[in-house]
């Protein structure tokens, strides 16, 4: 049996990349366990499946992100947290709560880095007329999306590819993809 590593999952929307750690945290051999979901949106439908699984979530509002991030560790350190998820969270944190998390804290992103950090990612790619994209789980360090790549999946970009289509094929590659980099970081 592994030792789960008990860990916190940042999300801001849908919450499908939640679903899929939360569904794999279930599996005996996968090593972390979400004890705790927060969010910085108190619509946002990864609450529900937070709920659903009996996970722990808290609603912390990001306008002040210095409260934001001192509630956050507060709630952290209650569950003995020790490795933190960003799941479609769109907050930046600043470089001293990177560092007490120092290569515990990794993120997803739609693209394949170091091209296309940051937002809008699916409508650069398309006009960048670029062959692939795809999604990099990487660690989180002080600039934005520039951490080091625990892994990468790529698909080949049609022709008649739209914004919504490409973003629907990188969702579900991004779920694959999570978990995978989860399991290498832990081997």
């Amino acid at each position: 049996m592994v030792n789960k590593i008990r860990t916190c999952v940042f999300i801001s929307g849908n919450g499908t990349n939640l679903k899929s750690l939360i569904k794999n945290s279930k599996k005996r051999k996968f090593q972390i366990s979400v004890e705790l979901v927060i969010t910085n949106n108190k619509n946002a439908k990864g609450i529900t499946l937070a709920k659903k699984n009996k996970i722990s979530y808290k609603f912390i509002s990001s306008k002040n992100r210095m409260r934001f991030e001192k509630k956050s560790l507060i709630e952290i350190k209650k569950k003995k947290i020790t490795f933190i998820c960003l799941a479609g969270f769109m907050v930046i944190f600043s470089k001293k709560f990177i560092l007490d998390f120092d290569n515990k804290i990794v993120n997803i992103h739609p693209s394949l880095l170091p091209k296309f950090k940051g937002l809008n990612t699916h409508r650069r790619v398309l006009d960048s007329k670029d062959k692939y994209s795809g999604c990099t789980v990487h660690f989180v360090n002080s600039l934005l999306d520039s951490g080091k790549i625990i892994l990468q999946k790529k698909i080949l970009i049609k022709k008649n590819e739209t914004e919504e289509s490409l973003k629907r094929k990188i969702l579900r590659l991004e779920h694959i993809a999570y978990p995978e980099a989860i399991f290498l970081i832990f081997e």
